[in-house]
């Protein structure tokens, strides 16, 4: 391993303190380093190319910026969580020191996620968790769907939700979806508060072309929301394309997954 990115969440001061002591162990075993906040995806894709991992420093939410960063260069991540419940994250901030030169010789192993990609007419775009169309107020909004080419009666709800595996246990589930397998490359169709039709989610082939649209909305403004990071305004018959993206998120673990540790971090412990 010859050069590490570093990326922080920017508000965390002991995010900051701990990059500093990353570079250094960095330095003492010979990797170079650079380092950028998360939130400057901008600046930070340039130097990605020529990295061989990208340590993220924050929480869940710092982890979701630093993969879109990582496209198209898929450079593994090893998240260092700051955060509460750190579903995508591998190590705590006290161990992490300790753990790093072993990583440096090799240690750890590469876990692979799907994502997403959404297609508008503006261009494509990438998603780890989730992708969302829904309405900006509290006012419902009709949204046609349309799986495989089959137009399914319109929806009059708060909103869709396209979410993976990792997602799963995110946004999606907290509107009532199952947690899929973190290597299962289905994907699930969960509507949000439906009031005209089903409630229950629809777990999806890795092969499903998802099409959502917003129609007869004159009165209501609708946006497109990626990993609840980025939002795009949807105009009223806007159509949106939804399918797995070619890229996937690559993980840097140490530890293999349980879902004892799953269990616990759902009771809200970490």
């Amino acid at each position: 391993m010859k050069r590490v990115g570093i990326l922080y969440h920017p508000k965390l001061e002991k995010a900051r303190d701990l990059v500093n002591e990353l570079e250094e162990l960095l330095s003492a075993h010979g990797v170079s380093s650079w380092q950028c906040s998360a939130w400057e995806e901008s600046q930070a894709r340039p130097q990605v190319s020529d990295s061989d991992l990208l340590l993220c420093i924050g929480g869940d939410g710092t982890v979701l910026r630093a993969v879109r960063i990582s496209i198209p260069s898929m450079i593994p991540v090893l998240g260092i969580n700051l955060g509460i419940l750190g579903f995508t994250t591998e190590l705590n901030a006290d161990e992490a020191p300790s753990i790093l030169a072993n990583i440096l010789e090799g240690g750890g192993w590469i876990d692979e996620r799907t994502m997403l990609e959404v297609q508008l007419e503006q261009g494509s775009f990438h998603a780890l968790n989730d992708v969302v169309v829904r309405s900006t107020t509290a006012r419902l909004i009709h949204i046609q769907v349309e799986i495989d080419n089959d137009v399914l009666p319109a929806c009059r709800a708060d909103g869709i939700i396209v979410a993976t595996a990792t997602g799963s246990t995110a946004y999606s589930l907290a509107a009532g979806g199952p947690i899929l397998h973190p290597q299962s490359k289905e994907m699930i169709l969960q509507p949000i508060s439906c009031h005209l039709g089903p409630n229950q989610a629809l777990v999806l082939s890795p092969q499903s072309i998802i099409g959502l649209k917003v129609i007869n909305n004159n009165s209501t403004e609708a946006i497109l929301s990626l990993d609840g990071q980025v939002d795009l305004p949807l105009s009223n018959d806007q159509s949106v394309t939804v399918k797995l993206s070619p890229y996937v998120a690559r993980f840097l673990r140490i530890y293999k997954p349980t879902y004892s540790s799953l269990w616990e971090k759902l009771r809200g412990r970490k």
